[in-house]
């Protein structure tokens, strides 16, 4: 059986979409997955699969999920290989043991040039990113709260993904090397 974490966007945040972390180990043990645990309330599940690849689970367990909750979350499904990849090629090692100034987003696919370029354009505060493959990595040093590139890039990139904290990162990183 492969590792695999799975990163849900937009459940949890602001009292809606509430789904709770037993609830969602459940479900996930119910699909015929093993070793399920969750991290924090913001959808992060990492778990066990016999399936090769991630993309055949995305599709499986998003329609699951809509039948289950009644919404629809995206959701990215990625290996472990692809997690190991994500913290080795981050181009912000200075940042890395700050939490609130670096994160990371699992990209739905990678960014074409012309999409990386239209962000780059936006990008004109003190934060800085960089792209690789499908992941964004983003150097907030004001913290994601605080910046203003933050609230623009999803519309910006047009690419769907869902945004982690660098401790987050290293911590399903560590729970999947463990499973």
């Amino acid at each position: 059986m492969s590792v695999f974490v799975a990163l849900f966007s937009g459940i949890n945040v602001g009292g809606n979409r509430i789904v709770k972390m037993a609830e969602l180990r459940a479900f996930y043990t119910e699909l015929g997955f093993a070793d399920v645990a969750t991290y924090i309330q913001s959808g992060n599940v990492v778990f066990r699969a016999e399936a090769a690849h991630a993309g055949a689970l995305t599709d499986g367990i998003e329609t699951a999920f809509e039948k289950r909750w009644g919404f629809r979350s995206r959701l990215m499904v990625r290996d472990l290989d692809w997690l190991e990849a994500l913290v080795a090629n981050n181009p912000y090692p200075e940042v890395a043991g700050d939490h609130t100034k670096l994160h990371a987003s699992a990209l739905e696919r990678e960014p074409t040039a012309e999409e990386i370029a239209r962000l780059a354009e936006r990008c004109t505060g003190p934060e800085s990113f960089a792209v690789k493959g499908d992941v964004l990595y983003l150097h907030a040093p004001d913290g994601l709260g605080k910046s203003k590139f933050a609230e623009v890039l999803p519309r910006t990139l047009k690419v769907p993904g869902t945004m982690r904290n660098w401790r987050t990162v290293l911590t399903l990183l560590d729970m999947a090397q463990k499973a």
